[in-house]
């Protein structure tokens, strides 16, 4: 009997090569199939679908501990992913996976998410693509977080996904046992309140941090950040398609024409 093809899976995220997630992704990854990292060579978090444009790009190889990991990219995680496809991997992988990305990406946070925008592309190169997010800033535990990126990569390989979505999946920062259990969300209205933090350099010019609390707006469980606060893993579908279908009858009716 003919061995089983294992399926290529190519590992991206937005912290960057030496981001702790990744190295736990690519490890979950590893059990199921045969992997191919390629990441930013700095952390580009934020950065949402930018591209790099007018630049070159550089690639090159990454060791960790004297052993060959994966492949930088001197550019944004979706410069990653075209790059991947185009110059890096000789056939199209069967899954993109993005993460494990430092902080969640609910809520209005997706907009600008890095992470959930390497898997976008994936979708949108007709590739099976998923990100995944650790609900915290701190003292980050992956183990949980990477059996259950396995567990649902498994899962989507057999089952697929439809064209043009992706699976962003957000999971509190807690050992398996005090996880409350798994949850099929919406993108919540959940934001950030922001202010810039105005300072002086060494010569009395003004600088500025950003700095802000993601503010909880949502109150149902069906809500992906609400969900996360009460120690539920949040699976949501997303899709590249940003159109308001519910709006499109109203703006018909403003007969922009006459």
């Amino acid at each position: 009997m003919e061995k089983a093809r294992k399926p290529h899976i190519l590992v991206c995220n937005d912290d960057g090569i030496e981001g702790e997630g990744i190295h736990a992704l690519a490890a979950a990854m590893k059990k199921i199939g045969n992997v191919t990292v390629v990441a930013p060579a700095e952390p580009h978090s934020g950065m949402s679908h930018a591209m790099t444009l007018g630049l070159p790009l550089r690639i090159r190889k990454f060791s960790r501990n004297g052993r060959f990991f994966g492949y930088t990219v001197s550019g944004t995680p979706v410069d990653c992913i075209k790059v991947a496809l185009s110059h890096i991997l000789p056939t199209r992988p069967d899954l993109i996976v993005s993460g494990i990305n430092y902080g969640s990406n609910t809520a209005t946070n997706t907009l600008y998410s890095g992470t959930v925008a390497a898997a976008l592309e994936g979708a949108i190169q007709g590739i099976t693509s998923l990100a995944f997010s650790l609900a915290t800033y701190e003292h980050a535990d992956f183990t949980y977080a990477g059996k259950f990126a396995r567990k649902l990569a498994k899962k989507v390989l057999h089952e697929g996904l439809p064209p043009d979505t992706v699976l962003s999946v957000n999971i509190p920062n807690l050992p398996e046992a005090e996880i409350a259990g798994i949850v099929i969300t919406e993108q919540g209205s959940s934001r950030w309140e922001e202010d810039a933090i105005e300072r002086n350099d060494m010569y009395g010019n003004p600088y500025y941090w950003l700095n802000g609390t993601l503010q909880l707006l949502d109150n149902d469980m069906r809500k992906d950040e609400f969900a996360v606060r009460r120690n539920y893993v949040a699976v949501t579908p997303l899709s590249c398609d940003f159109t308001n279908h519910a709006y499109i009858g109203t703006l018909e009716q403003w007969n922009l024409q006459k």
